[in-house]
């Protein structure tokens, strides 16, 4: 991934109502947004389909912080779209993921992940954020664009798409059932919040 420096800078005009929550802020270039929400706390919101749920709750996930500034971008008029990426998670990747992976007999659980993308240039506003993983992801199984405040039901809706059209086929996965991976999933998310509030104390 790539630093948001990469991406165009631009004054911001009152274009919107996200625009419009930044320039109420006092940041007035597009860079200014990016690093404001680059640098908000990483946390799970209470509403994860309220674009503006950012700005109440000072935090924000890669759904939310992504959702808001692929908004911002498309209202000024930047070619910056968010995209959906399926990753493998494993031990080296997510701390803990090894018990899950022995309990559901799999070599990785796909999960979901988001960024932007510019060009060729893709630039997750969650890296360095203290969010429940090692690193940064840097590898996906499958890659999709998305509009920036997609629905948690159509990402649910995309992601069991992908596994049944496209990850259940590769031949490490052979004989896999698509309920056992939503099973899988579901610990992962688990296991996510219980690192990022470990790492929090």
């Amino acid at each position: 991934m790539e630093p948001y420096t990469v991406f165009p800078d631009r004054e911001l005009g009152p274009a919107g109502p996200v625009s419009e929550e930044f320039l109420r802020r006092n940041l007035r270039r597009f860079h200014d947004a990016c690093r404001w929400v680059h640098e908000l706390p990483y946390g799970y919101n209470s509403d994860r389909d309220d674009l503006m749920i950012l700005f109440k709750e000072a935090m924000g996930t890669c759904t939310t912080k992504h959702a808001v500034i692929g908004t911002l971008a498309a209202e000024q008029g930047l070619d910056i779209r968010k995209n959906i990426g399926i990753y493998a998670m494993t031990e080296e990747l997510v701390s803990g993921s090894r018990r899950l992976l022995e309990e559901f007999g799999l070599p990785y659980i796909p999960m979901v992940h988001c960024f932007l993308v510019h060009g060729r240039f893709r630039v997750d506003l969650t890296e360095g954020n203290r969010n429940g993983k090692n690193r940064s992801i840097e590898d996906f199984l499958h890659v999709e664009e998305v509009p920036a405040a997609i629905t948690g039901k159509d990402e649910y809706l995309l992601y069991r798409r992908a596994l049944t059209e496209k990850i259940l086929r590769r031949p490490e996965l052979a004989g896999v059932e698509l309920k056992r991976v939503l099973q899988a999933r579901e610990e992962g998310l688990k296991l996510l919040k219980e690192n990022l509030l470990r790492d929090g104390t």
